[in-house]
């Protein structure tokens, strides 16, 4: 029984890379015409929603989101979210029509065919050079000059698969107030269990994202850094709990 369930985790892992190269590789031509002007971007964004939906159908993935607010179209937003699975993009992308950009790790522009678009679209962060933050800001700001909202995981990377919910670092929240754009924390219940970076894992079924009431930065200012990420912590933190029935689990840990 084991030998076949390592076998169909091969076979799952393998069909996800080739559901992730597909469209590009058809899509290509008009990809790289989308992205030659930053004023073109909600065309691109348009056309990365439906690669995000393409995968997500394509490996069984049942999405279902709810929403306790809803965004404005023409309004920019900071969105926050847990971070466990290869799959938190493409979810991302489903759950938020608004155009954002994705600020993360310039290792991901490492990644064939999906790497090449992520490093032109998307604002990288590099944690070994202390200058990067000042570029982050100074570009996520030119961004949302053009209308467009920020997309940041501030876990700051996928953390061990035993913690529930690793301590958040103040980046996205130091960036939403020095802009005085809402906050929208999302919680992804089923990502880590659906698809996690663990190789032999993953199944399809149920995904679950829940997007909360907004929290207004408005009135604050660096000082309410931490206590915002700490709210904000603490909110898809408790979700989580509650819609995996996790009792035992405590802050940052199971």
């Amino acid at each position: 029984m084991k030998l076949f369930k390592y076998i169909f985790w091969i076979l799952y892992r393998i069909w996800f890379y080739i559901l992730v190269a597909l469209p590009i590789i058809v899509l290509f031509p008009i990809l790289v015409i989308s992205i030659l002007k930053e004023s073109w971007y909600p065309f691109f964004f348009k056309l990365a929603r439906f690669w995000a939906r393409f995968i997500l159908i394509g490996m069984g993935f049942n999405v279902k989101i709810e929403r306790e607010q809803v965004l404005e179209p023409s309004k920019s937003y900071m969105f926050i979210a847990n971070h466990t699975s290869m799959a938190d993009i493409m979810l991302m992308l489903v759950t938020v029509k608004n155009p954002f950009v994705f600020v993360g790790k310039k290792e991901l522009a490492k990644i064939p065919l999906f790497g090449f678009f992520y490093k032109r679209t998307s604002i990288l962060v590099d944690r070994s050079n202390p200058k990067s933050r000042q570029a982050v800001f100074l570009r996520a700001q030119r961004r949302l000059k053009q209308g467009m909202s920020i997309c940041i995981f501030p876990e700051g990377g996928v953390p061990d698969e035993h913690i529930v919910l690793d301590e958040f670092k103040d980046g996205a929240f130091r960036m939403a107030i020095n802009h005085h754009i809402p906050i929208v924390p999302i919680t992804f219940a089923d990502n880590k269990k659906r698809f996690s970076y663990t190789f032999f894992s993953g199944s399809p079924g149920l995904m679950r994202a829940k997007i909360h009431k907004f929290i207004s930065t408005e009135g604050l200012t660096i000082a309410d850094t931490k206590t915002v990420n700490e709210v904000s912590h603490e909110l898809i933190l408790k979700e989580l709990l509650v819609l995996n029935n996790n009792k035992k689990a405590t802050l940052g840990t199971e």
